[in-house]
């Protein structure tokens, strides 16, 4: 026989309408985004990734980013973070490149790399390096994604190194630029 369910606490129903709508937005990504995204935040919270969790590119911004990476095959984006953004840009273009430098190698990406396959993998590059140390060839970038410290010297040193691999037509995108807490 089976026992009653217990009925769901709030906290369940609250955690329930922010998954909810989580997948709502992330709906509107490309499909191969939208799944990973759904299948990350579940990994995430499995896991107890509360980083994660709290710092990705939420979906509404991810989609921003997309469009304005559209046609773009070498992307660098300047603090990895937890790689959720990085594999979204591999998974969005299947031409598409992407370096992601950040200051302190940290096990999440390798655990959300997991996700995807060996095809995604191999276009994805993570390096432990800092943004200011720029590009380590000649290589052109189409699209340089700032989302690293958030503070304006080392910003604008950001640039200034990766200025080189910049061409006609590079777009630089930066991560909370209007954002109250980084000026």
């Amino acid at each position: 026989v089976a026992q009653p369910r217990a009925m769901p606490s709030r906290s369940e129903i609250r955690q329930w309408a922010v998954d909810g709508r989580f997948a709502a937005s992330a709906a509107l990504l490309p499909p191969r985004v939208a799944w990973f995204q759904v299948r990350a935040r579940r990994l995430a919270r499995a896991t107890g990734d509360v980083f994660s969790l709290s710092s990705v590119t939420r979906p509404r911004d991810l989609r921003t980013l997309l469009t304005v990476a559209r046609g773009r095959r070498r992307v660098v984006e300047l603090g990895t973070a937890t790689g959720w953004t990085a594999i979204s840009l591999a998974l969005a273009d299947p031409q598409r490149t992407v370096l992601t430098c950040d200051i302190a190698e940290r096990e999440e990406p390798q655990r959300y790399l997991g996700l995807v396959g060996g095809d995604v993998q191999a276009r994805i590059e993570l390096a432990v390096r800092s943004g200011s140390e720029g590009p380590a060839d000649e290589s052109p970038v189409d699209l340089l994604y700032i989302d690293s410290s958030h503070e304006r010297a080392e910003t604008i040193a950001e640039v200034l190194a990766w200025r080189p691999a910049l061409r006609a037509g590079t777009v630089i995108v930066f991560d909370d630029y209007t954002h109250p807490d980084y000026p």
